[in-house]
């Protein structure tokens, strides 16, 4: 099945949906209502300047990355004055810059995170992977594992998000570049021999797994997972079932959350829900044989970035939920998940600001990475629930 989020559903308040600003007159004090849970919102960090992603450490540090190329450290409830040292120079142009930071899942063994960034050369730029050990304060033992074959121009779609599966592969996504959409079945999204518009699955040290799908193909990329993306910002496994969800920006209109599966093709630009930017039709068509529909999409768009399939006991009514962040769209949305099917979706915040990144916290909180710019901004916020019900 699949369902959609129509134009009034995302422009107006469902029943008990949240409406927010960014004022905190008594934010920790600040008490909202959703259909399952009353929850607040808690300011956790402010003076970031544009931050892309969070992630957390075992000791409860939080990394954020800042789209300027800065790494930078939440300490015991502060932020670090100093960034981190040892990051690799980005080009932070467009929607590129320090995009999203990852943290292995042996850390306490390894001491390894990741990073995605806008990797320049001349006046091109692609999406790259490091991986590097942090001591708490700098990074070492930088090493590039992945470099897309994407290399453009264009400052737009490096889609950059990480995951990790139960086995430790790693799978990274990659946008489309700002491909032209008129291209149609001739887009680089739906071209093999390049990464535009693709998620890859890698061992954690950049090695291509064996099983791969396009593996010992000529005329395909081994990395490839899947393919017929635009911009995937979102990118997480359901932590019961396994499965691998994925969001991404449609054009105006369009957004997607999709099911990933492997070796699929999932339309970009051949279909679609979405128009061109000022209006111009795309696609011939919503569907085609051999191309994957979305599990739910949003019309008109949110602009979906970041994304968290809960799991924790704090909102225990909320587990299995799909909470997707919107820039445009400046909200939360809770989309529930039964099975493979989406089924409802619920708005818990809206006008809040870009909602850039949504995180899990080991305290099973969930945590909201605004994309903010100043010294008074709060860039990190999380929902904290007041009771159960």
């Amino acid at each position: 099945m699949i369902s959609r989020s129509l134009a009034s559903a995302s422009s107006v308040p469902r029943r008990n949906a949240s409406i927010l600003t960014l004022a905190f007159p008594a934010a920790a004090q600040d008490v909202r209502s959703s259909d399952l849970h009353d929850f607040r919102v808690v300011p956790v960090a402010s003076g970031l300047d544009g931050p892309w992603s969070l992630a957390f450490l075992p000791n409860g540090d939080m990394l954020v990355t800042e789209k300027a190329g800065r790494l930078r450290v939440i300490r015991n409830g502060r932020l670090v004055p100093e960034p981190v040292t040892g990051v690799p120079e980005v080009r932070a142009r467009g929607q590129g810059g320090l995009l999203e930071v990852a943290v292995h899942p042996d850390f306490e063994s390894n001491g390894t995170i990741y990073l995605t960034y806008s990797r320049p050369r001349g006046s091109d730029a692609t999406t790259a992977v490091v991986r590097a050990r942090f001591d708490g304060r700098a990074l070492s033992d930088v090493e590039e594992i992945f470099e897309a074959v994407a290399w453009t121009r264009s400052g737009n779609h490096f889609g950059s998000k990480i995951a990790f599966d139960e086995a430790g592969y790693l799978y990274v996504t990659v946008g489309d570049r700002g491909a032209n959409p008129f291209q149609l079945e001739d887009h680089p999204s739906q071209d093999l021999t390049n990464h535009q518009g693709t998620i890859v699955r890698l061992h954690d040290d950049g090695r291509v797994p064996d099983d791969n799908p396009f593996v010992g193909q000529a005329s395909a990329l081994p990395e490839i997972w899947s393919f017929g993306h635009r911009n995937p910002q979102g990118l997480a496994f359901h932590p019961e079932t396994g499965d691998l969800w994925e969001t991404e920006h449609g054009p105006q209109g369009g957004d997607e959350l999709n099911l990933i599966r492997p070796a699929r093709n999932y339309g970009w630009p051949v279909v679609g829900y979405g128009v061109q930017y000022g209006g111009r039709r795309i696609h011939e068509s919503s569907s085609r044989v051999g191309m994957e529909q979305p599990v739910h999409y949003w019309v008109p768009s949110i602009a979906t970035s970041g994304l968290l399939i809960y799991s924790g006991d704090r909102f225990p009514a909320w587990r299995g939920s799909a909470f997707v962040g919107g820039l445009n769209g400046a909200q939360v949305a809770r989309v529930t998940l039964d099975g493979q099917e989406a089924v409802s979706e619920e708005t818990l915040l809206r006008g809040y600001g870009r909602i850039r990144d949504i995180r899990q916290g080991p305290d099973g909180l969930i945590y909201l990475v605004i994309d903010t710019s100043g010294d008074s901004a709060v860039g990190i916020v999380r929902l904290e629930p007041v009771e159960a019900r």
